[in-house]
C-alpha cells in the first residue's frame, strides 16, 4: 500500500516532466535506436513491425521487410528508431549475425498458438544470442495473442517465468495480436525504453538494491547539488535540482511530502538541513522499483552521464588530448592546487598521510577507484601507515596524467575538478625542439629501464620507492612502473617516473615505430659481479640506439652498474668505460640497492632528460651515416659554392663585355 500511494503522489511535478524534459539533447544519451527483430519462420516477425508502424494488420507481407523507420515523434522520448526484420532461413544465419551486431535492443518472437516456438526460445534462440555474445536488452513478444486457445489460459508470469530465471538478460516479456491492434507499439515502446533508460547499470535484481556504480554516480550529483556542503539539500537546493533536470520547480507541499515519506521508511534520509544523501539513494532506489527508471536516468544524463554510468564523451572532447608522438601531458598548476585542496580535505587528521579508506573516500564519486590496478597499484611510495604522502599522491596523478590523461581529467571531473577539462593539462614541447633548444622544461619525466633478468631492475624501483630491495612486487615477466619525486639542488622538484622493461619484452617494444617516443630518458642496468649480464645490458644499449637513430627517436642514455657490494667480474671497469666512451655516453654509475648506495643516481637520470641533447649514443652504423651525411652536405656546398662563382663570372663577363661594345 505505501508504494501504490508513493507511486500516484512522490515527486509529481517528476513524473509530469519526464517526457517533456527529454534527455535526446543531454551528452551521453543515445541519438537514435536500432531494434532488431528475430524469431522462428511464422511467429508473426514482419506482421508486429507493420502494424505498430502503421496501425494498420497487413493481409500480404513480403518474407523479409526493409528497415522501417519510425518517426522522431512517434514515442515520447523524441528519438528516432529504426525496426530491422531479418530472415529465419538457415542460410541467412551470418546475415543475422551481422544485423545483431549493429542492434541496440532485439525483439525475440514467438507464437502464442504454437507451443513449439516458445520452447525454441529457450532450446536455440537465447542459447544463440549468448553465443553470439549480444550483450544487449532482449524483448521476448509473444505474437498472435488473437490466435491462442481460449481453453487454454495461461498467465505471462507462468510461461516466463522459468525461462527468465535461466536466462537474466531478458529485460521484458509482452504478449501482442498484430492483426487485433493489442499492444504492437508497446512492443518497440519497451525495446526503445530498455535502450534509453536500461535496468542493468542501475539496479541488482538479485539483491534489489542499486548497482555500487550508480549510487556513486548519485553521491557525486548530490555533493554538486549541496551547493552550502552541509550535507543536506534544503529546499532551495531541491528546487535548483528539480529546475535543471525536469524544467519544473517542486511545491512546497510536494517537498514536504517528499521529505515525510523518506522519513516515514527511512529516518536518517531527513534532518532538520533537509534531505541527505541517504534519503536522496533511497528516492531513487523507490523509482526504479517502481519502474520510473526514467526518472534516474534524466538526472544522471543532465548531468553528464552515458549508458555505463561514465561521464560522456562530449564533455571530454578528444580535441584536449591531441599529442605528437614525442610529447606528453602533465597537469597544471591550476589542478595541481585543486588536488592540494583534496588532500587536505580528505585527510582528516591532517598528518600528510593520506590512508587507504581516505583514498577510497576520495574516489568514492567516481566509478570506482582508478588506483586499485596495474599499473597504478603499489606505484607510489607509501607511508609507514600504508597511505600516500602528498608527493606520493600528486606522483601518482602524474602517472596517470602521462599514461591515460582522459582518465585522468575523467577522474579529476568525479571528484570535484571545478574548472574545463582543457586546463587540468597540458601538453608539453616536442622532444625533439627540446634537443634543438638544448634543455627541456618538463616537469615529469618518464624513465624506460632495461637489463637483464637478475641485474637488479627491480630491486633499484624497489628503492626508488623507499622498500626494501628484495621486495617482490611481480613476476620477471610483467612490465612494472615506479613513481617518485626527486629533489633538485635548489630545493625544486621533478616527478620521474621508471617503467621496468622485462628482457623478453623488448621485441614487443619495437613492434612500434614510436615506442621509444615516450621515453625521455633510458637506463641499462646490469650485475657488476656478472659479465654475460654486462654483455647484455650492451647488447640492449646497442638495440636501443639503433632503433633510435632509424625511427628518429633517439634517447639519452646511462648505464647503470648494480649489486656494487659484490667482487666485480675482471676487466669489467676498463671494459664498461672504454665502451661508454666508444657511444659517446657517461660512464656507468655504480650503485648497490642492498646497501642502499645509490650515487645520486635519480638526480643524474633528471639532470640527463633536461638535457636532451647530451648522452646520446652512437652506434657504429650511426657515426658512418653522420659522416657521410657530412661528406654529402660538404660536396653540396662545394657545388653551391662552384655554381655561384659561376654565375658571379657569368654576370661579370656580360658587364665587361657591355661595356666594351659601348666604348667601340
Amino acid at each position: 500500500l505505501f508504494l501504490v500511494s508513493l507511486s500516484e503522489s512522490l515527486f509529481f511535478s517528476f513524473q509530469m516532466a519526464r517526457y517533456s524534459a527529454g534527455t535526446v539533447d543531454c551528452p551521453g544519451s543515445p541519438k537514435s535506436v536500432r531494434i532488431v527483430v528475430v524469431g522462428d519462420k511464422g511467429t508473426g516477425k514482419s506482421s508486429l513491425i507493420v502494424a505498430a508502424a502503421t496501425d494498420i494488420f497487413p493481409p500480404n507481407v513480403p518474407p523479409v521487410l526493409p528497415d522501417t523507420k519510425l518517426p522522431v515523434e512517434f514515442f515520447p522520448d523524441n528519438i528516432p528508431v529504426t525496426i530491422v526484420d531479418t530472415s529465419s532461413r538457415p542460410e541467412d544465419r551470418d546475415m543475422v549475425a551481422e544485423e545483431l551486431k549493429r542492434a541496440d535492443a532485439v525483439v525475440l518472437t514467438y507464437a502464442c498458438d504454437r507451443p513449439e516456438t516458445l520452447e525454441r526460445l529457450s532450446e536455440y534462440w537465447l542459447p544463440e544470442l549468448r553465443r553470439l555474445e549480444v550483450k544487449i536488452p532482449i524483448i521476448v513478444a509473444g505474437c498472435k495473442l488473437d490466435f491462442r486457445d481460449d481453453n487454454n489460459q495461461v498467465s505471462l508470469e507462468q510461461v516466463m517465468s522459468p525461462i527468465m530465471q535461466q536466462f537474466r538478460e531478458i529485460e521484458t516479456c509482452i504478449e501482442c495480436s498484430a492483426l487485433k491492434q493489442l499492444q504492437a507499439q508497446e512492443v518497440f515502446y519497451y525495446a526503445q525504453k530498455t535502450v534509453l533508460h536500461p535496468t542493468g547499470p542501475l539496479f541488482d535484481q538479485d539483491s534489489q538494491a542499486l548497482k555500487p556504480r550508480c549510487v556513486r554516480a548519485l553521491k557525486r550529483i548530490f555533493i554538486l547539488c549541496d551547493h552550502d556542503r552541509d550535507g543536506a539539500l534544503s529546499e532551495a537546493e531541491l528546487n535548483d535540482f528539480q529546475v535543471k533536470c525536469f524544467h519544473a520547480p517542486l511545491q512546497p507541499s510536494e517537498i514536504e511530502g517528499v521529505k515525510r515519506v523518506v522519513e516515514e521508511k527511512l529516518p536518517e534520509g531527513v534532518n532538520e538541513r533537509g534531505l541527505t544523501v541517504t534519503g536522496f539513494l533511497f528516492l531513487h532506489a523507490l523509482f526504479i522499483e517502481k519502474g520510473r527508471l526514467e526518472t534516474t536516468w534524466t538526472v544522471l544524463r543532465k548531468f553528464g552521464y552515458n549508458n555505463d554510468i561514465r561521464l560522456a564523451e562530449e564533455l571530454l572532447p578528444s580535441s584536449i588530448f591531441k599529442r605528437a608522438p614525442d610529447q606528453s601531458f602533465e597537469l597544471t598548476s591550476v589542478a595541481i592546487e585543486f588536488l592540494k585542496g583534496m588532500y587536505m580535505l580528505f585527510d582528516d587528521d591532517q598528518d600528510n598521510n593520506l590512508r587507504p579508506q581516505e583514498i577510497e573516500d576520495l574516489f568514492s564519486t567516481a566509478p570506482e577507484s582508478p588506483w586499485k590496478e596495474a599499473p597504478y597499484e603499489d606505484a607510489a611510495e607509501k607511508t609507514a601507515l600504508g597511505g600516500l604522502s602528498f608527493d606520493a599522491f600528486l606522483s601518482m596523478w602524474s602517472l596517470m596524467t602521462l599514461l591515460e590523461p582522459a582518465r585522468s581529467v575523467e577522474n579529476l571531473i568525479y571528484i570535484g575538478f571545478p574548472g574545463e577539462p582543457a586546463t587540468a593539462i597540458r601538453v608539453t614541447r616536442r622532444r625533439r625542439l627540446d634537443r634543438k633548444k638544448q634543455h627541456c622544461e618538463r616537469k615529469v619525466f618518464q624513465c624506460f629501464v632495461f637489463g637483464p633478468n637478475n641485474a637488479g631492475k627491480s630491486a633499484l624501483l624497489n628503492c626508488f620507492l623507499g622498500r626494501s630491495y628484495a621486495d617482490n612486487q611481480g613476476s620477471i615477466t610483467d612490465e612494472r612502473y615506479a613513481v617518485n619525486m626527486v629533489d633538485e639542488s635548489g630545493g625544486a622538484k621533478k616527478t620521474l617516473i621508471m617503467r621496468e622493461i622485462p628482457e623478453d619484452g623488448v621485441q614487443g617494444l619495437f613492434s612500434s615505430k614510436e615506442s621509444l617516443a615516450a621515453c625521455d630518458i633510458a637506463v641499462f642496468v646490469y650485475d657488476s659481479s656478472d659479465e654475460s649480464s654486462w654483455k647484455r645490458a650492451t647488447e640492449l644499449l646497442v638495440n636501443v640506439a639503433t632503433y633510435g637513430e632509424a625511427t628518429g627517436y633517439e634517447v639519452p642514455c646511462l648505464m647503470v652498474s648494480a649489486k656494487d657490494d659484490l667482487d666485480s667480474f675482471p676487466i669489467s671497469i676498463q671494459e664498461s668505460t672504454r665502451m661508454t666512451q666508444d657511444m659517446g655516453i657517461e660512464p656507468p654509475v655504480s650503485i648497490s640497492s642492498k646497501l642502499g648506495d645509490f650515487n645520486n643516481l635519480f638526480r643524474k637520470i633528471i639532470t640527463a632528460a633536461q638535457h636532451p641533447h647530451l648522452s646520446i649514443p652512437e652506434t657504429e652504423a650511426g657515426k658512418s651515416r653522420k659522416h657521410y651525411n657530412r661528406l654529402i652536405n660538404r660536396s653540396l656546398m662545394a657545388v653551391s659554392i662552384g655554381a655561384a662563382a659561376v654565375v658571379v663570372g657569368l654576370a661579370a663577363y656580360r658587364v665587361y663585355a657591355t661595356r666594351k661594345s659601348s666604348s667601340a
